[in-house]
C-alpha cells in the first residue's frame, strides 16, 4: 500500500510539473498579437475576426490582441520586430517575409468548402464593358491590389509575362494599387479602373462575392449590383492558400498550443470559424514553410521584373 500511494504520488508530481512546464510560456508571453490584413474596411474586418480572436484568447488561456495592419509590409515589419507574434499572411508577402530573414514559420493554411487548399487570381471587368480579353486592354487602366499581395499583384504580373507584357505600367494607361481586394472591386464598379485582379476560389467564396453580399457594390442609380455584372477574363494557375505562421522564437510549447486551437476552431467554436469565411472553409489545413518555397521563385521573378525594367 505505502509503495502504491508512493506510485500514486509521485505520477501526480510528474504530471503536475509537466503541466507547469507546459505553461511555463504564458507567464513570458501573457498577450500575443494577431495580425490580418484587411481585404475589407476596418470595420468589417474586426466584425469578421473578433468572435475568432476570442475564441483564440480562451483556448490559450492569454489575452489574444486583433491587429489590423495597413498593409502586407507592416505585418512583414511586425514579426520581424517581434511585436507580432501570429499573423495571417497571403502566399507572397509570406515568402517576401521569409526572403527578407524575418523568422517566421507557417502552421496552417485554409481548407475551401471542396476541400482544396488553392485559390486563383483573376482580372474582373464589367460584364456590359467590350473587353473579353487582356489583349483588348492595352492603353486601359488597371487596378491592382498592394504590392506584397499575391493574387492582386505579383501573379497578375507573372501572367501578364507569359501574355507578352513585361511591363504593365507600359501597357496600361494606368496602373493603380488600391490598397485593398474590396477596394479595387469599388475601382472597377465605380469605373476608375477598367480592369482589376483579384483573389477567387469559386463563384461564392471570393472578395466579389463577399461584396455582393455586403451590399457593397453598387450601378449608377443606386440599385444592388449583382454576379453577372461582372466578367472574368483571365484565371491563373491554382494558388496555394496563403498561411498563418507564428514567430520561430515561440516556445514550442505556445507553437503546439497556438496550432491546436486552430485545428479545434471548426468544431469548438463552430460560430466564430464560419464568421471567417461565411461558412465557406472547412477547416484548417497542416501546414509547414517549405510548402511556400515556390511562391518564393514567383517573387523572385517578380523583383527581376522590376530591376530589369529600371535599368
Amino acid at each position: 500500500m505505502i509503495t502504491r500511494r508512493l506510485f500514486l504520488a509521485g505520477a501526480a508530481a510528474l504530471a503536475f510539473t509537466a503541466s507547469a512546464s507546459a505553461d511555463d510560456w504564458k507567464a513570458k508571453y501573457p498577450e500575443l498579437t494577431f495580425a490580418v490584413v484587411p481585404a475589407e474596411n476596418a470595420s468589417g474586418v474586426t466584425e469578421r475576426w473578433a468572435p475568432f480572436v476570442s475564441y483564440l484568447s480562451k483556448e490559450l488561456g492569454v489575452k489574444v490582441t486583433l491587429r489590423i495592419a495597413n498593409d502586407y509590409a507592416a505585418v512583414i515589419e511586425g514579426q520581424r520586430a517581434g511585436n507580432i507574434h501570429i499573423a495571417s499572411y497571403g502566399s507572397a508577402s509570406f515568402a517576401r517575409a521569409r526572403l527578407t530573414g524575418v523568422k517566421t514559420d507557417a502552421f496552417a493554411n485554409d481548407i475551401n468548402a471542396d476541400g482544396s487548399t488553392g485559390y486563383y487570381s483573376v482580372f474582373f471587368v464589367k460584364a456590359n464593358s467590350p473587353y473579353k480579353s487582356v489583349d483588348q486592354l492595352k492603353g486601359k487602366n488597371l487596378g491592382l491590389v498592394d504590392p506584397n499581395s499575391t493574387s492582386g499583384n505579383n501573379v497578375p504580373r507573372f501572367e501578364l509575362d507569359k501574355m507578352g507584357i513585361a511591363d504593365a505600367d507600359s501597357y496600361f494607361g494606368k496602373v493603380v494599387f488600391t490598397g485593398s481586394h474590396e477596394n479595387a472591386m469599388l475601382a472597377l464598379a465605380q469605373g476608375t479602373v477598367d480592369v482589376a485582379a483579384n483573389q477567387w476560389t469559386s463563384d461564392d467564396d471570393s472578395t466579389l462575392a463577399q461584396m455582393l453580399t455586403k451590399g457593397m457594390l453598387k450601378n449608377a442609380d443606386g440599385s444592388a449590383m449583382k454576379k453577372d455584372d461582372f466578367r472574368i477574363i483571365h484565371k491563373s494557375a491554382p494558388i496555394i492558400n496563403g498561411p498563418y505562421a507564428y514567430n520561430s522564437d515561440l516556445p514550442e510549447e505556445a507553437k503546439a498550443a497556438i496550432a491546436k486551437a486552430f485545428f479545434d476552431a471548426p468544431t469548438k467554436d463552430k460560430a466564430a470559424f464560419d464568421r471567417l469565411s461565411d461558412g465557406q472553409k472547412k477547416g484548417f489545413h497542416p501546414a509547414t514553410t517549405k510548402d511556400w518555397d515556390g511562391t518564393i521563385e514567383l517573387i523572385k521573378f517578380v523583383d527581376a521584373l522590376r530591376k530589369k525594367k529600371a535599368s
